[in-house]
C-alpha cells in the first residue's frame, strides 16, 4: 500500500480541503497530514498520523534572514519524514505552509499533487508547477495559470464532506424565510454590526428565521437582540456539522471562501457573496464570481454591505421568489452529476496513474 503525505495548514480554507482528502485516500493508502500550528485546531492533533511543520510567513523585516534558515531547518525535517515514513506521493492543498514539504518531496523525487481550490491560481502552488504530476482544481479556466502546464490541470468537482451529499438527499421545505450567515474560519465583524438590524427591521413585515455565525464571546449578545424581537434564532460561532444548518436554510449570506461555497453549491443555497477585500490576489471575488457567472449566486461589495442595500436586498429576495427560484435551478443544474462517488473514482484514478 503507498504512503501519501497531504501538505495543508493556515486557514479552514486550506486545512478543510486536506480532511476530505484524506477521506478519499484513507481506505486505500496510507495517508499523513503536515500542518502548521494555526492548521492544528482544524484537525485531531492526538491522531498519529499528523506532523508538525510550522512554516513562518516570509516577509520582508528584520528577521527574514531567520526565517530563510529556519525554513532550511524545516526543509530537513519534512526530507526525515519524507525518508521514515515511505512516503511515495505528497498533496499539497496550496499556502506558504507547504513549502518545506514540497521542496523536500522535490528533492527527493517523490510525485507532487496540487490542490487549487479557489479560481485563481495561489502563489505556492504556481511554484510548484513545473515539479508536480497534476494539479486538481475544480475549474479548466484558473486565473494567472500558465499556458504551458495547461495539461496538467485535473478537473474535479468542489471537495465537500461526505455528510453534505447525504443531507441534501433530503428534501425540506420552509413555512418561514430561513437565513444563515457565514463569516468563515476567520469570521466577519462587518456581519455582525450590520446584518442583526436589518433582520430586526424585516421581521417587522415578514416571518424570518435567522442562523447566524458569530465569535464565541458575541452569542449571547446577539441572540438577546433575537430574542426580544422575537425572532427565532440559532447563534453559533464553529459548527463542525455545518450541513444541518445549510440544509434548514433559504439562502445564505457568506465570505467567498472556496470550501463555504463549494458547501452551498452541493446543497443547491443560493447566497450572497460579500468577498473579503484582503483575500491574497482578490481570490474571494473570483470565487464568488464563478458562481455568478454561472447564474447561481448574487454578489455585493463590501463597499456597498450596508443596511439600506442589505435590507433592500433581502427584502426583494423574500417577496419576490422568481429570481431566487431561477438561481436555484441553475445550482441544480451544475450539480446534477456530482457525487463523492464519482469525485473519489477521478481523485484515485489520477493518483494511480503511472
Amino acid at each position: 500500500m503507498k504512503n501519501i503525505l497531504i501538505s495543508t495548514g493556515g486557514s479552514g480554507g486550506h486545512v478543510v480541503p486536506a480532511k476530505i482528502l484524506y477521506e478519499h485516500l484513507h481506505l486505500n493508502f496510507n495517508v499523513f497530514i503536515s500542518t502548521d500550528l494555526r492548521g492544528l485546531k482544524y484537525l485531531d492533533e492526538k491522531k498519529n498520523d499528523i506532523v508538525l511543520i510550522n512554516t513562518p510567513k516570509l516577509n520582508l523585516n528584520i528577521f527574514f534572514i531567520f526565517k530563510i534558515f529556519y525554513l532550511i531547518y524545516l526543509v530537513i525535517k519534512a526530507v526525515l519524514f519524507l525518508k521514515k515514513n515511505r512516503i511515495n506521493i505528497v498533496i499539497s492543498t496550496g499556502g506558504y505552509m507547504t513549502l518545506p514539504v514540497c521542496i523536500g518531496a522535490k528533492l527527493l523525487g517523490k510525485k507532487i499533487y496540487l490542490l487549487e481550490p479557489n479560481i485563481i491560481l495561489g502563489r505556492a502552488n504556481r511554484l510548484f508547477l513545473g515539479f508536480c504530476n497534476k494539479i486538481f482544481s475544480y475549474t479548466k479556466n484558473l486565473k494567472n495559470f500558465p499556458e504551458k502546464f495547461k495539461h496538467k490541470i485535473k478537473i474535479i468537482s468542489p471537495l465537500v464532506k461526505k455528510n453534505f451529499y447525504d443531507k441534501n438527499k433530503i428534501k425540506k421545505e420552509n413555512k418561514v424565510f430561513c437565513l444563515l450567515v457565514v463569516g468563515g474560519s476567520q469570521g466577519a465583524k462587518i456581519f455582525d454590526n450590520i446584518i442583526k438590524d436589518v433582520i430586526v427591521n424585516l421581521s417587522k413585515k415578514n416571518k424570518i428565521k435567522i442562523i447566524q455565525q458569530t465569535h464565541k464571546s458575541n452569542i449571547d449578545n446577539l441572540k438577546n437582540i433575537y430574542d426580544e424581537a422575537q425572532i427565532e434564532n440559532t447563534i453559533f460561532d464553529f459548527e463542525e456539522n455545518l450541513a444541518d444548518f445549510i440544509h434548514q436554510s433559504d439562502l445564505c449570506i457568506t465570505r467567498a471562501g472556496a470550501s463555504t461555497l463549494a458547501e452551498l453549491s452541493i446543497m443547491n443555497k443560493p447566497f450572497l457573496a460579500v468577498p473579503l477585500v484582503s483575500s491574497k490576489d482578490n481570490h474571494q471575488f473570483e470565487n464568488a464570481n464563478f458562481y455568478k457567472n454561472l447564474g447561481c449566486c448574487w454578489i455585493m461589495t463590501q463597499k456597498d454591505f450596508n443596511i439600506i442595500n442589505l435590507e433592500k436586498f433581502l427584502d426583494h429576495v423574500i417577496i419576490n421568489k422568481s429570481e431566487y427560484n431561477i438561481k436555484k435551478d441553475n445550482l441544480e443544474k451544475h450539480n446534477f452529476q456530482n457525487s463523492w462517488n464519482n469525485i473519489n473514482k477521478k481523485i484515485l484514478e489520477t493518483i494511480n496513474e503511472n
